[in-house]
């Protein structure tokens, strides 16, 4: 059977293994799949009785726990697409969301009804309370949705569609304004398929959902390990971001396929004493979402030396476009990243110049992609939508703003944003190739480069790093380095360092908030 929606992939397993757990959480609270597909039905229809029309969109605003999975596959089986906020963002964001998309519904923590827009046209059709993040086990959130729901039964059958909006991811992008990803069930289930030809996922796995729900990691996590009936065990903020609980986490459920951020396996190898716990049922490593430091992916496979990894690449707007298996062994002497690879089968791939020509082999230019996967724009935002797409021989092609080189043998090499890119002193600068140099600092554990304005010589380079050990090197020890390893033009201007660079709730590097604090320090 062909499947094209997210919900049959629950449908389809609750038939072939109703009693197998399909979710646990970090309490140890879990669900079996019969269990979760007739929780997720009685939402569903209390969804469709209050109003809930094909189409219409439903705020996600809780902690993980069984119940935000209850409450995802309830929404996608009312036929609306689910909207997850971070319930750790500021009040203001998470209402700003949510106002933009013109929620029909929501399912929200009661810790976060300051999140909720106020409709005074269109009232909301229905608005569940579950208090998820309250006192007691997360667990009970499951008992404590199903007070707020008050409903059980099956929803009436709606038609189902690959074209259906299926859920919306809000990015900040470069400027910090929170902008939807709109992406329908055909850009999901394309890219699960490929997933299940990669992975080869069995009903025996272990999947780690490390990703919050509003990032695009979650996708693999949870609908992979769902359509093959496997178990997904889901990470809490808290755990997340705990080094040491985290790793006895992984021993603890068995986890075999993990995904996450670099920095997270690299907060693992450093502070989660990976060398105590008893990893052995990890068969897949995969990462995405930033460049992996190929001194920090050298230490995690010395001590996890077992798993398969792979280095996956992709913006939201296309999910995974592009993948490569890391070699079994990381030489000593190897220190630039691993390259993202080729395009998924799913997916094609042009490299362009600034002008729309085709590049020459082995040349730099801007990655494009199209495919199945390819979101199909941002939501509410018209005139930008009219422009994102470059029209090419009757197919779509979105430009990932990234720049990219051929090199045979090993596929894309990821040169860095476009949009982080400087001229100084008449000389082309890629910031990124900065962190990298930085990175082969042997006290370097995070680094993040920019560039600020400057009236002297138009741009000023930064460099916010955090260190392995107490002391941090001096500026003339980090000069003296950066000497030997670029061109004079690119050498930052100055140095700062920090116990630690702050981090987006995906995980990644937050350079808003270190270029707000470096302009507020000028």
């Amino acid at each position: 059977m062909t499947v094209g929606h997210l919900a049959e992939f629950l449908e389809r397993s609750a038939r072939q293994f109703p009693e197998r757990t399909a979710v646990v959480d970090p309490a140890g609270w879990s669900l079996t799949y019969r269990e979760l597909d007739t929780q997720s039905d009685a939402l569903a229809a209390r969804l469709v009785d209050a109003g809930v029309q094909k189409g219409d969109r439903v705020g996600l605003v809780l902690p993980k726990s069984v119940a935000s999975l209850v409450s995802l596959f309830g929404i996608l089986k009312a036929g609306a697409a689910y909207v997850p906020v971070d319930f750790t963002a500021p009040a203001e964001r998470g209402r700003r969301i949510l106002t933009d998309c013109q929620i029909r519904a929501a399912v929200i923590d009661a810790s976060c009804t300051a999140f909720l827009p106020e409709f005074a046209a269109d009232p909301l059709a229905a608005v569940f309370v579950a208090n998820v993040s309250g006192d007691g086990p997360q667990g009970h959130g499951v008992q404590r949705l199903d007070e707020a729901i008050g409903h059980r039964g099956v929803p009436p059958s709606r038609s189902r569609s690959v074209d259906d909006l299926a859920y919306i991811l809000y990015t900040s992008g470069s400027t910090g304004v929170p902008k939807g990803v709109a992406l329908t069930h055909e850009n999901a289930v394309s890219f699960v398929h490929w997933c299940s030809t990669i992975l080869a996922p069995t009903e025996a796995d272990r999947f780690s959902s490390h990703a919050p729900l509003h990032f695009d990691l979650s996708i693999l996590d949870i609908f992979v390990s769902i359509k093959h009936g496997a178990t997904v065990c889901l990470i809490s903020e808290n755990l997340g971001k705990s080094p040491r609980e985290l790793a006895a986490f992984i021993e603890q459920q068995r986890i075999s396929i993990w995904y996450s951020t670099p920095s997270i396996l690299t907060l693992l190898v450093q502070f989660g004493h990976l060398e105590s716990i008893d990893a052995s049922s990890l068969r897949i490593v995969n990462f995405a979402g930033e460049v992996f430091p190929v001194k920090h992916l050298r230490a995690v496979k010395t001590i996890w030396p077992t798993p398969v990894y792979y280095n996956l690449y992709g913006p939201t707007e296309t999910n995974v476009c592009t993948f490569a298996r890391i070699p079994d062994k990381v030489p000593e002497e190897r220190d630039e990243p691993y390259p993202i690879g080729c395009a998924c089968s799913h997916c094609d791939t042009l490299v362009l110049d600034e002008d729309g020509n085709e590049v020459a082999a082995f040349a730099e230019g801007l990655l494009y992609i199209s495919g199945p996967s390819v979101f199909q724009g941002y939501w509410n935002r018209d005139e930008v939508n009219r422009t994102l797409f470059l029209h090419r021989d009757g197919r779509r092609w979105y430009n990932t703003g990234d720049v990219v080189r051929w090199r045979e043998g090993e596929g894309f090499i990821y040169m860095g944003r476009r949009d982080r890119m400087v001229k100084r002193r008449g000389y082309r600068i890629e910031l990124g190739e900065i962190e990298r140099a930085l990175y082969r600092q042997p006290q370097v554990r995070e680094a993040a480069v920019l560039a600020l304005p400057d009236p002297e010589t138009g741009v000023r380079i930064i460099a916010c790093l955090s260190s392995s050990d107490p002391t941090p090197p001096s500026v003339i020890a980090m000069k003296t380095f950066c000497a030997h390893q670029l061109p004079i033009y690119m050498i930052p201007d100055r140095f700062v360092w920090q116990g630690q660079l702050p981090h987006t709730s995906t995980d990644k590097i937050d350079y808003q908030a270190l270029k707000q604090a470096l302009l507020s320090h000028a």
